[in-house]
């Protein structure tokens, strides 16, 4: 392939189908006699839970994986897609939710990265970045080809992910979570591109957990449960309680918060920051004087774009990372000491990466459940374990929070991200916390563990817990959150009760465009 690549006005992919796909992992058949088209010309919506079949289904497609049974076909013709590489080249491009650029190089290197250069060993940058830039005015996606990735936002980044997939000549595209990180006024302009891409032809396999932009973008929708196709249906007449119910199953309640009147319930200050700074892992400025207050009994929102300082903010306040200014208050009193003194305090962290930060995937879900007080009674006899009394506390949870498990005993790595994500959530509301930071709570989770999930953040504040909730989900900041602050830059741009914070508003505010907000 070259690094400059023929230019198409129309898409030659005018149907995909997928035949009776079937793969199999060791004790679960992820993907079972699974029929699923796609035609050009339209955005086809793929819903599910997770564990549902989704991504293993899509990696099939995108040569990741081979299917144990059936077959691929383009445009009628049966075609073995061996790998990314032989994706690429029949037309299927893939935007992952995790976006694969390298920080270091440019948007022009990053595109033209892995390709052929058509002048041997001397780079064709000022080619590439000429066709880029052409791709760019046409799309919308407004990108400089000289920039750095590191220099880019979020929203500006996903645009380099697409741009690369349209320079190699994608003319099915599958897209992954791609509103999960980026401000509402960068949906809009997602959304407008991938109609454009629709009316020139191109197929587009849209993936997402938000019903609501499953209804207002797709042409049609496929829904997986449990590895095999429910149905495809027609998106228009599709309300978000039909997609929800035939995702799990059943009825499917979103919980939402009354928060019409916050100061009704909110109670004294629990949790009080002043002037907190703090260093990035790179050692660059990442907190600025950052103050807030969360108050007893209520859910405080904090709103932002990725990499704004949401996770440094909650290290601090778990005492995870140093800070550089400032001080921290729990309940009037300055909060001092390392991560398990916070926790006995009365902090609790559900913390962004739950696989790394957050549990222990080769213990034992009652194993996790207890991590906090392993050392303590009744779990600890001297330097051992009581097993019967871990086993116990386990079940007890296990029931109490409706953990989908085989048993106490079952390896936590076994269960689906949903279920894990429960498995922390029960540890640290067992304890009862007067202060519960959430970083990404339902980030990655489906629709059924992500209302259960609301559910049990909704009851603590009903017992009078003081709730900060950090969450690039605006849907969910907007259901939830009595008080919303948005921070932009390492700053809190501004605070805003609940009854004046409105998506666009918020947007404007996590964009930087503060002017814009009065």
């Amino acid at each position: 392939m070259q690094a400059f690549p023929p230019r198409r006005t129309t898409s030659t992919i005018t149907s995909l189908e997928l035949r009776g796909i079937t793969k199999r992992f060791p004790g679960v058949i992820a993907n079972d006699t699974v029929n699923l088209s796609v035609h050009g010309g339209e955005i086809h919506a793929l819903l599910g839970e997770n564990g549902a079949g989704k991504s293993t289904l899509m990696k099939i497609l995108y040569g990741l994986y081979q299917p144990d049974a059936g077959e691929v076909r383009i445009n009628d013709q049966p075609v073995t897609i061996s790998s990314p590489q032989d994706a690429i080249a029949r037309g299927i491009g893939m935007i992952h939710q995790h976006f694969m650029l390298v920080p270091s190089l440019t948007v022009a290197e990053n595109i033209a990265l892995g390709l052929r250069s058509s002048r041997g060993l001397r780079l064709d940058l000022d080619r590439v970045s000429a066709e880029v830039q052409r791709l760019a005015e046409l799309y919308g996606l407004r990108v400089d080809p000289k920039a750095s990735i590191w220099q880019l936002s979020v929203g500006e980044q996903q645009r380099v992910e697409i741009l690369k997939a349209l320079y190699r000549g994608a003319e099915l595209l599958v897209l992954d979570e791609p509103t999960a990180v980026i401000t509402p006024q960068e949906v809009d302009d997602l959304f407008a591109m991938l109609r454009q891409m629709r009316t020139e032809g191109r197929a587009l396999i849209f993936i997402s957990h938000k019903l609501r932009e499953v209804i207002a973008l797709s042409d049609r929708v496929s829904v997986l449960r449990d590895g095999r196709l429910v149905g495809t249906f027609a998106t228009a007449g599709k309300s978000r309680s039909d997609l929800a119910r035939l995702m799990v199953g059943r009825e499917v309640v979103a919980a939402r918060a009354d928060n019409s009147h916050p100061t009704e319930h909110a109670g004294s200050v629990a949790l009080e920051l002043h002037g907190i700074s703090a260093q990035s892992d790179r050692n660059t400025p990442a907190l600025h004087g950052v103050t807030l207050q969360v108050r007893a009994g209520e859910i405080l929102g904090l709103a932002g774009v990725s990499g704004n300082g949401q996770r440094e903010l909650a290290e601090v306040i778990a005492g995870l990372r140093p800070t550089s200014a400032g001080t921290i208050k729990l309940a009037g009193k300055e909060l001092m000491g390392n991560p398990a003194e916070r926790a006995n305090a009365g902090i609790s962290y559900i913390p962004e990466e739950r696989m790394r930060d957050g549990a222990v995937l080769e213990f034992s879900v009652a194993e996790n459940l207890i991590l906090r007080n392993h050392t303590e009674a009744p779990f600890a006899r001297g330097p051992l374990l009581d097993r019967s009394a871990v086993d116990q506390a386990g079940r007890d949870l296990i029931q109490r929070f409706n953990i989908k498990t085989p048993g106490p005993h079952t390896p936590l790595k076994s269960l689906s991200g949903g279920n894990i994500q429960k498995v922390i959530m029960a540890r640290e509301l067992s304890r009862e916390p007067a202060v519960l930071v959430a970083a990404q709570p339902t980030r990655g989770v489906d629709i059924g563990a992500t209302a259960a999930i609301h559910q049990l953040l909704i009851e603590l504040r009903q017992r009078g817990g003081a709730i900060l909730l950090i969450s690039e989900d605006l849907d969910e900041i907007l259901a939830l959150a009595d008080r919303i602050a948005v921070i932009h830059a390492g700053n809190i741009a501004a605070i805003l009760p609940h009854a004046e914070a409105t998506p666009e508003r918020l947007g404007l505010l996590m964009a930087g465009v503060a002017s814009e907000v009065t």
